[in-house]
């Protein structure tokens, strides 16, 4: 690669759920230099979690050690001089995912007391540990006389968030509550990490996480008042005190790359980093959010997000959505964000519930070696998603009439309630597997247009949507269900790595490349790979369907929530 080449090269580094994805980006154009991706060891190892009880925390040494691997792997596929020319760095992570730390700034899971304590880690955005907090919190905001604090998160708290989240571990575990100094956001973490100023009280607090789940806005001074908090835990008025009054968005540098780290990553000394952001956010502006424009971050979960001008009067409230934030996605922008608590993850409960005799009975077939017996295994488990696609694509959509519900972690939005659970109705002795898979993708894009039409209902208008992330690029099916459901075309933005770029749209703003990220978009968006057109027949008849979903999930939600 010629020297000329490598003079606008930035570097977005995504924190997914399951690995840490790392992207040169060539900022002139867009055009991805090289990539890598590298899992979290003991999060690969199921360590730390429990599912049963809704509990999912991350190490911190998941984190960093990901990180010097994904370096490590980007630098031998991008060449020699690739790192080195490096010019800015952007951050984004899952959220909301705080962890207990000290006034250092250190997570208390680093320290020895705390090494192997789940609730002195990062506490995942999936982990729903933390119902009954989030249901006081809501409580309370209604009932208590003074400003509902609510109002800009949608009017309900979820136990996905951070003021939740840190009322669990207090009511769950004293003795780390007691040794907390502060709470901090995965996404605020890394970035001061490698800039060496995670000092607590010198840290820069992400607008897009503390504004979206820590009920932080403008209007309010701030964040709750200790008044407020001290009525849901007399602890929290000091863990408010710890997080100031200001919150920065990411076109805004964190610091610059310290020493230590520059070593580490293999990166020049004093570049550039910007204050971080969470993954659907930095997505967005990836995937080309402007007005109008809902981008739809499909992975294990979904993020859907859009942006409107700023009022020049009081903020219109948006109902039961993940929060609106001023600059949280572009600065300057009011930014709303909504999704499903699963959607790849649903497909990924039904691979491993037709995958149980793979494990439990498999081995102790006779008649073949263990090696064979190995190998049969991973080719059905790998080859099952396939046919069950081909299988349920040829499906007539009145051939069955199951009918299911996508809450099986929980219902996000719209009007966040992680107490409910998914079902399916219409079994009948003739239901097939094919079906069922049917069924559930039609369930997760029936809750992705109960979250267009309440956005719609709300004033937030939605002209167009463009579908990131895996399940976009890997299911044709899923998306042409949820097309046809939304009755819309979905433009599917090519790249394997939007997230990741719009991380890196944000690393050339803050290295002075581009004066603005609406810049940095018109000049390093990807472009569409394929537009999915609804069929008109379908999306008519999805209309009945969509209604009885309606009326399962009002039955489901009155009568077992």
């Amino acid at each position: 690669m010629s020297r000329n080449a490598l003079e606008n090269i930035v570097l977005g580094i995504d924190y997914g759920t399951d690995s840490c994805r790392a992207v040169l980006i060539d900022a002139k154009d867009g055009r991805e230099v090289a990539s890598a991706v590298a899992p979290y060891p003991r999060w690969a190892e199921g360590r730390y979690c429990n599912p049963a009880r809704n509990r999912f925390r991350q190490h911190p040494l998941d984190y960093t050690e990901s990180l010097t691997a994904v370096m490590g792997s980007l630098a031998a596929a991008a060449g020699p001089g690739a790192l080195a020319a490096v010019r800015g760095i952007a951050i984004d992570t899952t959220g909301s995912t705080p962890c207990a730390v000290d006034a250092s700034g250190v997570p208390l899971a680093l320290s020895p007391e705390f090494a192997d304590d789940p609730d002195a880690m990062f506490i995942l955005w999936k982990d729903h540990s933390a119902v009954e907090e989030a249901a006081a919190i809501n409580r309370e905001a209604k009932a208590w006389g003074g400003e509902d604090y609510t109002k800009y998160e949608g009017g309900i708290y979820s136990s996905e968030w951070f003021w939740a989240k840190v009322m669990h571990v207090f009511a769950a575990n004293p003795k780390v509550g007691k040794a907390a100094y502060s709470f901090v956001e995965h996404c605020d973490w890394m970035p001061a990490l490698l800039c060496g100023s995670q000092a607590v009280d010198t840290l820069k607090r992400s607008r897009c996480a503390m504004g979206h789940k820590a009920m932080w806005h403008a209007a309010f001074g701030g964040y709750p008042s200790d008044a407020f908090l001290a009525r849901l835990n007399p602890e929290l008025p000091r863990i408010r005190d710890t997080l100031g009054s200001e919150t920065w968005t990411s076109d805004r540098a964190c610091g610059t790359l310290s020493r230590e780290w520059a070593e580490k990553l293999r990166l020049p000394e004093g570049i550039h980093v910007a204050v971080g952001a969470y993954d659907a956010h930095m997505g967005a502006a990836g995937g080309g959010v402007r007005e109008g424009v809902l981008v739809k971050v499909m992975g294990t979960s979904t993020c859907d997000m859009t942006v409107s001008p700023l009022p020049a009067g009081d903020e219109r409230l948006v109902r039961g959505i993940c929060g609106q934030v001023d600059g949280s996605i572009i600065p300057a922008m009011l930014a709303y964000e909504a999704g499903q608590s699963a959607f790849g993850d649903v497909f990924a409960w039904f691979k491993r519930l037709l995958s149980w005799p793979l494990a439990a009975v498999l081995p102790g077939a006779r008649g073949a070696e263990e090696a064979a017996k190995a190998r049969l295994a991973a080719e059905i488990s790998d080859g099952m998603m396939a046919a069950l696609e081909k299988e349920a694509a040829a499906l007539d959509l009145d051939t069955s009439s199951a009918l299911a519900l996508d809450w099986l972690n929980g219902r996000r939005t719209p009007d966040a309630n992680q107490l409910l659970t998914g079902a399916i109705a219409g079994l009948t002795l003739g239901t097939t597997a094919p079906m069922l898979y049917r069924a559930l993708i039609e369930g997760t894009a029936f809750g992705a247009r109960a979250i267009v039409e309440r956005f719609r209902q709300e004033g937030v208008a939605i002209d167009r949507i463009v579908a990131i992330g895996g399940v976009a690029k890997k299911s044709p099916l899923v998306m042409q269900i949820v097309a046809d459901v939304l009755g819309m075309p979905i433009d599917i933005a090519s790249g394997d790595q939007p997230v990741a770029l719009g991380a890196a749209m944000f690393a050339a703003v803050v290295a002075g490349i581009y004066p603005s990220v609406p810049e940095a978009q018109r000049r390093m968006l990807s472009p569409t790979e394929r537009t999915v057109e609804p069929n008109p027949d379908r999306a008519e008849r999805y209309g009945a369907r969509y209604r009885k979903y309606l009326a399962l999930g009002a039955f489901v939600e009155r009568e077992f929530a």
